[in-house]
């Protein structure tokens, strides 16, 4: 603000407010990321985004302009990101091969999930991006406390927390010298999930439980239900609800007789895009647990408190707050608050 401006801000009784210095990143900078230390000389300019999480991570900083690709999609972009995001490469639905990850000569590439790019990557491993110049990224909450060697979706020994996609977003911004955006994005997400707690603090659900049914290999099959400490179990946590599976698995499989003895009161379901399984289809679930002999007769099913819940929601990514917003406004509609 020029002097003048700031007389007759005084003039006019008006408080002037500096605005925030943020420091610039200094290069090189050197991060540990999931047991990894990658050092980068210089802001990324390319770079192919493995995963629909960190691909909106990274729009919402503001680095569409330097994302040369993408892949693995459940839903469609968040709205607010339709228009970069259909201008910007898509190489696979699902996983992309490791040759069109690297022919698109990003200088980074920035992944979800640990087994897609890690240890065992099925895109590719990290010592191999290496070898070829290509950092890597993985985000934090796909590897704090949490173990993926066992070829599935991973095993969590400790609760998920939104401080691990604050944490991402925090990286993210200095290694791509953009703090000042990264911080009033971490603000708006906290103020968000401050305003979903606030809204559902009249909402007690004490040991009402909850299952989280993402997909099944085969629609009458075991399904593939949220274990205890995802971001399924953290909506559950500020909710007071309480999880049906107990196991550590991320996404373990359950028969359905398992889950019709605890007899949910709601059954939350994932709802996307992708079609890798049939009950990737939200109407192919709904059909089964409304004529399966078994899943009939669950209370849940009985009196139609099935929630239909976007699959990025139910992964740690910054659409888990409007996870607890969507099911706390379901409870308090079902009429199970005490």
């Amino acid at each position: 603000m020029t002097s003048l401006l700031k007389l007759l801000a005084v003039a006019c009784g008006l408080a002037f407010v500096a605005a925030p210095a943020f420091a610039a990143t200094q290069y090189p900078l050197t991060v540990t990321n999931c047991g990894l230390k990658v050092t980068f000389g210089k802001a990324p300019a390319k770079i192919v985004s493995i995963g629909q999480s960190m691909t909106e991570v990274l729009y919402a900083l503001g680095l569409s302009n330097k994302v040369v690709g993408t892949a693995v999609w459940f839903s469609p972009v968040l709205p607010q990101f339709a228009d970069v995001n259909s201008k910007i490469r898509r190489l696979a639905d699902n996983e992309p091969s490791f040759e069109s990850v690297v022919g698109q000569e990003p200088d980074l590439v920035a992944a979800e999930f640990e087994w897609h790019v890690g240890p065992q990557g099925s895109v590719g491993k990290r010592e191999q991006f290496s070898a070829l110049g290509i950092n890597t990224y993985v985000s934090p909450a796909d590897c704090v406390a949490k173990v993926n060697d066992n070829g599935g979706d991973g095993v969590r020994k400790e609760l998920f927390s939104m401080d691990l996609i604050y944490q991402e977003i925090a990286e993210l911004s200095e290694i791509f010298d953009v703090k000042d955006r990264g911080d009033a994005l971490i603000a708006d997400m906290k103020r968000r999930e401050a305003d979903a707690v606030a809204s559902v603090a009249s909402v007690k659900m004490k040991n009402v439980p909850i299952v989280f049914w993402f997909s099944s290999k085969e629609v009458n099959g075991d399904a593939f239900i949220a274990g205890k400490n995802g971001a399924p179990a953290y909506i559950l946590k500020t909710l007071g609800a309480t999880n049906v599976v107990t196991t550590e698995e991320e996404w373990p499989l359950v028969g359905w007789e398992t889950i019709s003895a605890a007899n949910p009161a709601v059954i939350v379901m994932a709802d996307m895009d992708r079609r890798r399984y049939a009950a990737d289809n939200p109407k192919m679930k709904r059909d089964f647990l409304d004529h399966d002999p078994v899943t009939s007769q669950m209370a849940a099913v009985k009196d139609k408190r099935i929630v239909l819940m976007d699959a990025e929601a139910m992964s740690p990514s910054i659409r888990t707050v409007d996870g607890i917003e969507q099911l706390a406004s379901a409870i308090k509609s079902f009429g199970l608050t005490q």
